[in-house]
């Protein structure tokens, strides 16, 4: 894929070359779109997609220790946005949502790491767990 196709929200990138292309990509999506949660960048390499393989579509969710604590099922037939839902509030309690105060900037993983972990996280990687 060369570019994103131009859309609705008027979004349309050349594909990122550079982990620094990425990151601003990153960052415009957050601002654009007031994302208020943390998120990793993948490094060129793509070290995170390949470890993880959530393709086409897969959620997981990296506990306080950076295990993974949920492992949703393959998209798209099995790919259940409301069932990691209902897991965090079982394991967190249900959530209010308000807007966020601030969008903060992701920042690059180092150039050896797969992801930038999310703020507060270990900087461990990740060691693979059962399928839920």
């Amino acid at each position: 894929m060369k570019s994103n196709l131009k859309d609705k929200d008027d979004v349309c990138y050349a594909q990122p070359k550079t982990l620094e292309q990425r990151v601003i990509i990153a960052n415009d999506f957050i601002k654009r779109f007031k994302f208020p949660l943390p998120f990793g960048i993948d490094d060129m390499g793509n070290a995170a997609d390949n470890a993880y393989s959530a393709w086409p579509e897969r959620i997981y969710i990296i506990d306080e220790s950076g295990r993974i604590a949920y492992r949703g099922g393959m998209g798209p037939f099995n790919y259940k946005p409301e069932e990691a839902r209902e897991w965090l509030a079982a394991r967190y309690g249900v959530v209010k949502h308000e807007p966020p105060k601030s969008t903060p900037d992701v920042t690059p993983a180092s150039t050896s790491g797969a992801v930038a972990p999310a703020p507060g996280a270990p900087s461990t990687p990740a060691p693979a767990a059962p399928a839920k």
